[in-house]
C-alpha cells in the first residue's frame, strides 16, 4: 500500500527516547514524553533523575543554518554565564540531529532543563531580576549580528499584515485597523534617529511562558527560536506589553514595569528615544506574531477566526495603544 503524503506529524516519544539514548549515551531506562506540540514540538527526557528538553523543529520551519546560528548564540551566552537553557552535544560532539520524518527531514536539539516553574503573576522583585537578566543578555549581544532575520518595519508589520490577509478579508474592520497601525509603525520606524537606538541580537519572545523561575528567584530564559537582528528595545517593549496584558490593575503594571526597567538599566542605560518607542515596538511584535500564526496555519488554525482576531488580538492591541495614547500623538 502506498503511503499518503503528509505535511506534519507528531513523532513517537518512545522512538525518540530510544534515539536519544543512543545519540547521547543515556541509560537504557531513560524516558521520553511529549510535552506539547506547537510551532515546534517539545519532549521531556528523564534519565536517572536528570531532566532534559528535546525540541523537534517542524518540517521546513528553520533551516539547519538558522538552527546553527541559534546554537552559536546560546553557547556564547552560556560561556558568559547568562541564565539560559543551553544545547547539549551528543556523543560525537554534535548539537543538531537529523530525523527522517514522514514529511521530510526535520532537526532536533537536546537542551538543558530550566529548573523552576512558569510565573504568570510576578512580584516587583522578580520583574527587577528579569530586567537585570535581559540587560546582561543584551550586554553580550549589543553591536553584534547573526545569520538570522532582520527585525524592521518590513518583517515586523508589513509582511505579517500581508500574511494575515490570506485568512481575513481586507475590508474586515479589524484588518482595516491593523492597516492603520502598520502604516503608523512603519512611518515611525523609518523616521527615527537610528544613532539613538542600540542594536544587536534579540530574543523577541521574552515573557513568562519562556522562562522558569525557582523559589529562590533564579531565572532561566529559553526558546530562542525567534532570535534575530534588531533594536534591543524590541525585547524590552515586548516584555512590557505582555506584562500589561497580565496585570489588569494598571497601577500594579506601572510599578512592575518600573522595576523591570530599573533592573535593565542597572546593566544597560536606555535613551529617551528608546523608551518612547516602547508602545509602538511592542505593537510591532504583536503584529509580527499574528503573521506567524497566519504563516503556520497547520499549528494555529484554531486561532484564526474573526472572533479571535476581534476579541483577542486586535482588542488587546488597541487597549495597549490606547493606554499610551499612540494615535493622539
Amino acid at each position: 500500500m502506498t503511503h499518503f503524503p503528509v505535511t506534519s506529524t507528531t513523532l513517537s516519544a518512545t522512538a525518540l527516547g530510544q534515539f536519544a539514548i543512543e545519540k547521547y549515551n543515556l541509560s537504557p531506562n531513560a524516558t521520553c514524553k511529549l510535552f506539547r506540540t506547537g510551532i515546534n514540538h517539545t519532549y521531556f527526557i528523564t534519565d536517572k533523575g536528570h531532566k532534559y528538553v528535546l525540541r523537534v523543529y517542524c518540517y521546513n520551519w528553520r533551516s539547519k543554518e538558522e538552527i546553527e546560528t541559534e546554537m552559536d548564540l546560546l553557547l556564547l551566552l552560556k560561556q558568559n554565564n547568562i541564565g539560559i537553557s543551553y544545547p547539549i552535544a551528543d556523543r560525537n560532539k554534535q548539537f543538531i540531529q537529523d530525523i527522517n520524518a514522514p514529511e521530510g527531514l526535520r532537526h532536533a536539539v537536546l537542551f538543558s532543563f530550566a529548573e523552576g516553574g512558569k510565573m504568570r503573576f510576578m512580584n516587583e522583585a522578580t520583574c527587577f531580576k528579569i530586567g537585570v537578566l535581559m540587560g546582561q543578555l543584551h550586554q553580550i549581544t549589543v553591536d553584534t549580528t547573526c545569520n538570522r532575520i532582520a527585525y524592521n518595519s518590513e518583517s515586523l508589520v508589513r509582511k505579517p499584515y500581508t500574511q494575515a490577509l490570506q485568512h481575513f478579508p481586507i475590508k474586515n474592520p479589524e484588518m482595516q485597523y491593523l492597516k492603520t497601525v502598520c502604516d503608523r509603525i512603519t512611518q515611525t520606524f523609518e523616521s527615527i534617529d537610528h544613532s539613538k537606538f542600540a542594536t544587536g541580537i534579540v530574543h523577541l519572545d521574552i515573557w513568562y511562558d519562556n522562562m522558569s523561575i525557582t523559589e529562590e528567584n533564579q531565572i532561566t530564559i529559553f526558546d530562542f527560536d525567534f532570535c534575530g537582528n534588531g533594536s534591543l528595545i524590541l525585547d524590552v517593549a515586548y516584555f512590557c506589553k505582555q506584562l500589561f496584558h497580565i496585570e489588569n490593575n494598571k497601577a500594579e503594571y506601572e510599578r512592575k514595569k518600573e522595576q523591570f526597567l530599573k533592573g535593565y538599566q542597572s546593566i544597560r542605560s536606555l535613551t529617551v528615544e528608546e523608551l518612547q518607542l516602547i508602545p509602538e515596538a511592542g505593537a510591532a511584535i504583536w503584529i509580527f506574531y499574528l503573521g506567524v500564526q497566519s504563516q503556520r496555519f497547520d499549528w494555529s488554525n484554531v486561532f484564526l477566526t474573526e472572533n479571535y482576531l476581534k476579541l483577542m488580538y486586535v482588542a488587546r492591541l488597541k487597549s495597549w495603544l490606547d493606554y499610551y495614547n499612540v494615535f493622539s500623538n
